[in-house]
């Protein structure tokens, strides 16, 4: 809404109101009062919050909340929207149905694949629904450029025209080393963003001390990759918000938030974010609406839980006159819920529409044809063999020493190991009885085919392989698996079906999941693909592998700026030094 005459008009009562919402508990989130009262509705703004009879009349649609709570719309500060395989309207409709009305998005993952075009593609497809969406624009792809090969590219040169968009807020995931080491164009990036007078997004794991406060004084505004409660501390103390991560691989809620409720810090500087959510989370659990549950859970006040999955995230971004809160002339974001003893989204509003009722929506939202330039991304130059995906040495060796790679098992990070396999005619066998399987990427974006391998431990893998196109940063093939033969059938179907994840066992498809969309999403929605992914996820157990999410998991073993290990198409990645190892130690 541009012109804010009629808003002015409904708030005394000249003009009546488009939509009411009557006899509620509203919660300010400038005070942490809880009061009855109601919110009038003019198009798409509040106009008036408590006593608003004089703002209804006779063509008002009025709501009843029946004595529940009224809050504003979720807003989730950073996430990754593709995290969940869905296209941008399908995720949009099932986030909306938990109560989040708007998102700060980092579609890097997009334009890893297509650039910034697939980005805009994306923001298009987005820019006519309730879902409110910002644009982070990610800081540079390839995130790691001397140690991936990505299929879209960004520089500072990208990020100027990037930032000229109306919907572009910031820039996204600064990474803490990058910026220690003063990368040039990284540098220009961040001046631009400056004078744009739009914000420095971090992405600071392990970041501490004098490391932290450089990166703070350089102008980063915020982080995400707080671990433990003296992590949010130091941010905070530090004048940088801490934005607490409860994604699905990376449950840093229940640590992080005692800086709240064992410290008692003011929680202005505090936001909760989901970073990287499971399609199969998103339906089972919810979105920031299950934040809130496991933030009461974990000690948290109903009014502060509430501050912090909406008015906090927009302080963050400058954006607290627009959204956030249940004040006039903000978005009339408004979510119906029942109280803190057993938390739910009963009624959501989004823009003034109404979306959702009982975390369903009320109309699904419309397919769209998608841009050429999200489709048909799988481009492998040849056909996989099985001898391509493993390592090879000369045949007169009998056993390898070599440098596995081993994920922990409550979030994908890794850690590095040893591990003694035997060689049978020049290749370097897999041995589950040691958990240890092989694993590779294979570049798919038509820019000359490179593989990379490694040794992986920790997913349990008995037989068969697993693949997928999705894999940070770059969204090559990752194919992990036992038999060579059964990694190159998976990695080869992928191509056939325009990506997605799969497993394969003896030469055959025990399920996939096809993602045609960039490699990466899916135009079904939300509640048929969640079945699908069980489905897959329930393949992978049965060959023995024991991760919860084993294809989450996998997407981030390709990660080369998180620690220690990764693999790429372009080899076995030591991420602390950021070079490329040779994997095999020692042959006999």
């Amino acid at each position: 809404m541009k012109d804010r005459t009629c808003v002015m008009e409904v708030a005394l009562g000249q003009r009546k109101a488009d939509m009411a919402v009557i006899n509620g508990k509203i919660v300010n989130v400038y005070t942490r009062e809880i009061y009855d009262g109601g919110v009038a509705v003019c198009e798409d703004t509040i106009a008036a919050v408590g006593q608003i009879d004089h703002c209804i009349g006779p063509n008002t649609t009025i709501i009843d909340a029946n004595g529940n709570y009224l809050l504003p719309g979720f807003i989730d500060g950073h996430i990754h929207p593709e995290s969940t395989s869905l296209s941008i309207r399908q995720f949009a409709e099932v986030v909306l149905a938990h109560g989040t009305t708007c998102i700060m998005a980092d579609m890097h993952e997009v334009g890893a694949v297509g650039g910034l075009d697939a980005m805009e593609a994306v923001l298009s497809e987005a820019a006519d629904i309730p879902l409110k969406t910002y644009f982070v624009v990610p800081s540079h792809i390839p995130f790691a450029p001397d140690l991936e090969t990505s299929g879209g590219s960004l520089d500072s040169s990208v990020v100027a025209k990037a930032l000229k968009r109306p919907d572009a807020i910031g820039l996204s995931e600064i990474v803490a080393p990058y910026l220690l080491q003063q990368f040039p164009d990284l540098l220009e990036s961040m001046e631009l963003t400056r004078a744009s007078g739009k914000s420095l997004q971090g992405h600071m794991p392990e970041t501490t001390g004098p490391a932290l406060q450089a990166c703070l004084a350089a102008g980063v505004a915020t982080d995400h990759e707080s671990l433990t409660a003296d992590d949010v501390l130091e941010r905070i103390r530090h004048g940088c918000y801490a934005m607490i991560r409860e994604g699905s691989v990376a449950h840093n809620l229940p640590a992080c938030i005692k800086a709240v409720t064992e410290h008692n810090v003011d929680t202005t500087m505090c936001s909760i974010i989901t970073d990287d959510l499971h399609t199969i989370d998103l339906v089972d659990k919810g979105h920031l609406d299950e934040s809130v549950r496991v933030a009461l859970a974990n000690g948290v006040d109903f009014p502060t839980a509430v501050q912090m999955v909406t008015v906090n995230a927009a302080r963050a971004f400058n954006l607290d006159q627009e959204i956030g809160s249940l004040t006039p002339g903000r978005r009339a974001d408004i979510c119906i819920t029942t109280g803190p003893e057993n938390f739910r989204v009963k009624t959501v509003i989004a823009g003034g529409t109404l979306v959702a009722e009982d975390e369903k929506p009320l109309q699904p939202l419309s397919k769209v044809k998608h841009d050429s330039i999200l489709l048909n991304t799988v481009k492998l130059d040849s056909s996989l063999t099985g001898e391509a995906l493993v390592i090879k040495v000369d045949p007169k060796y009998k056993e390898a020493k070599v440098k596995v790679m081993r994920t922990v098992d409550w979030i994908p990070l890794t850690e590095g190991e040893e591990a003694t396999l035997p060689v049978v005619d020049g290749i370097i066998k897999a041995d589950p009885a040691q958990d240890v399987i092989h694993i590779a990427q294979v570049e798919r974006h038509g820019k000359g085919g490179r593989i990379g391998k490694a040794f992986m431990a920790g997913f349990n893998l008995q037989s068969g392989a697993l693949a997928s196109t999705v894999g940070h940063d770059n969204h090559n093939i990752t194919i992990l698996g036992v038999n060579p033969e059964d990694m190159a059938f998976a990695g080869n179907r992928l191509a056939e079906i325009g990506g997605g994840q799969i497993v394969v066992n003896n030469g055959q498809i025990v399920h996939e999941v096809p993602l045609p969309i960039l490699g990466l999403l899916s135009d079904v929605d939300a509640w048929t693909l969640a079945k699908e992914k069980r489905r897959l996820i329930e393949a992978a157990h049965q060959l023995g592998c024991d991760i919860i999410w084993p294809f989450m998991f996998l997407s981030f073993i390709t990660l080369a700026a998180a620690p220690k290990y990764a693999v790429t198409d372009r080899g076995f990645i030591d991420v602390m030094q950021q070079k490329i190892i040779d994997p095999v130690l020692e042959l006999k």
